[in-house]
C-alpha cells in the first residue's frame, strides 16, 4: 500500500474516533464548520468551552506532531491568491451545505442520514469538477 494512503487511513481514523468520542461524550454529531460557527455567530455560548477545546485539538495536535513529521510534501499551491480563494469558497460551501466533510461525510453517512449522504455526493461532485477546470483545463493548481 502507498505510504500516502496509510496517512490518510489513518487520519480518517482518527477523525472518526473523534466524531465518535464527542457523540459518545457530549451526544453531539462532530462537524467542525457548525463547531466555528457557533463561536463566530454566537449561536454556541452555551457550550463555548467545549468548541475552544475542539478548537484546540484540531491546531494543537499538528503542533505537537510536527517534529516527527517534518519533510511532508501536501503538493499544495504557492499561489496566495488560490489559497485564499479556495479557503473563501469552501467557507461558502459548507455554509450552503449546513455543514462539511466531517459532519455530512463522516457523522452523517455513518448515522444513514440521507442529508448527509446527499451533501456528501454533491461535494464530492464539485470538488471533481473543480480538480478538472483548475488543475487539467485552465492549469491554474
Amino acid at each position: 500500500m502507498e505510504p500516502e494512503w496509510i496517512w490518510g487511513l489513518a487520519g480518517g481514523l482518527l477523525i472518526g474516533l473523534g466524531g465518535a468520542v464527542l457523540l459518545w461524550g457530549n451526544g453531539r454529531i462532530m462537524g467542525a464548520s457548525g463547531i466555528v460557527g457557533g463561536l463566530v455567530d454566537g449561536s454556541g455560548r452555551a457550550d463555548w468551552a467545549d468548541r475552544l477545546a475542539f478548537l484546540a485539538g484540531v491546531f494543537g495536535m499538528p503542533l505537537l506532531l510536527y517534529p516527527l513529521f517534518t519533510e511532508v510534501d501536501t503538493h499544495i499551491s504557492q499561489n496566495l491568491t488560490v489559497l485564499v480563494a479556495a479557503g473563501l469558497l469552501v467557507g461558502i460551501g459548507t455554509r450552503l451545505a449546513n455543514g462539511c466533510t466531517s459532519g455530512h461525510g463522516v457523522c452523517g453517512i455513518s448515522r444513514f442520514s440521507w442529508r448527509g449522504i446527499v451533501a456528501t455526493l454533491f461535494y464530492l461532485l464539485a470538488g471533481g469538477v473543480s480538480v478538472l477546470l483548475f488543475r487539467h483545463i485552465w492549469g491554474i493548481i
